[in-house]
């Protein structure tokens, strides 16, 4: 007999399970790409419709709504055996109304040390520990190789949204995301994410990020910001290097190596 899984999750949640689950339903799409890249396609049997890698699963598995606004009655029809949801991510009404009958495993990761703690107990909770820690060495070996090519950094300012323009704060996996990348968030003092007014901004940034996610940013506000920050280099990024967590820093770290060494050549 399997030895049963007794575990605490980010937020405190007790899981305990028999043994690992047959069916999970992802709230997350970070979540999702983790559980693909765990093997475990089978097991998965719902995501949302923001879960778009691999983007193979849209088709096979049941669209349980969008990160926001969940449908409890076809999660319920899934019968899953075990849910993955984030604190931020999803409300915490969901996340009540589906622990009162599913396992539920809320994440809440700020920084790689919390992602490792996540992909553990995933890897724990599902049967595939050598694969999880197989992708942590992966993300540790990355994180070393960065961190040793850094020479200086950058400060920097990151924009998820506009009308009105917010930014993000210090206690964030994005701003932790660019400090191991080699920039420096000039907005490190604020929470969360902030409204900015420009104005009010006492550093002037050495580089400003466009997210393409959750607002699209486009050439065109690439260009409406260059007005007002003329000495700032201006890039449009993708979202997920900088905001994706549990096995997507094996892709994303790559990529903020790619984007340090083209700040640092044009500089």
């Amino acid at each position: 007999m399997k030895n049963k899984i007794n575990i605490t999750d980010q937020t405190g949640r007790k899981i305990n399970l028999i043994q690992p689950p047959e069916k999970i339903v992802s709230l997350v799409p970070s979540v999702t790409f983790l559980l693909y890249l765990l093997n475990l396609e089978k097991q998965t049997t719902g995501i949302t419709r923001f879960c778009k890698y691999p983007k193979h699963w849209k088709k096979q598995k049941t669209i349980v709504g969008g990160t926001k606004d969940i449908k409890i009655e076809k999660i319920t029809q899934l019968m899953p055996e075990f849910i993955i949801a984030n604190k931020e991510e999803n409300s915490k009404q969901t996340v009540e109304n589906l622990e009162k009958t599913v396992p539920i495993y809320v994440s809440d990761v700020v920084d790689l040390k919390s992602n490792k703690k996540f992909v553990t107990d995933i890897g724990q909770i599902t049967g595939k520990t050598n694969e999880a820690e197989n992708l942590l060495k992966q993300i540790d070996f990355l994180t070393e190789q960065l961190q040793k090519t850094k020479s200086k950094t950058y400060k920097s300012l990151y924009l998820i949204w506009r009308e009105p323009w917010m930014s993000i704060g210090g206690d964030t996996f994005i701003s932790h995301m660019m400090q191991v990348a080699g920039f420096e968030n000039i907005l490190i003092n604020e929470q969360r994410y902030p409204v900015v007014d420009f104005k009010q901004i006492k550093q002037q940034p050495e580089v400003i990020f466009l997210s393409s996610e959750p607002f699209p940013f486009k050439e065109k506000h690439k260009i409406e910001l260059q007005k007002i920050f003329p000495q700032s280099e201006i890039l449009l990024v993708k979202g997920e290097a900088f905001t994706w967590f549990g096995a997507y820093p094996v892709f994303g770290l790559p990529y903020l190596f790619q984007l340090y060494q083209k700040i640092k050549n044009n500089a």
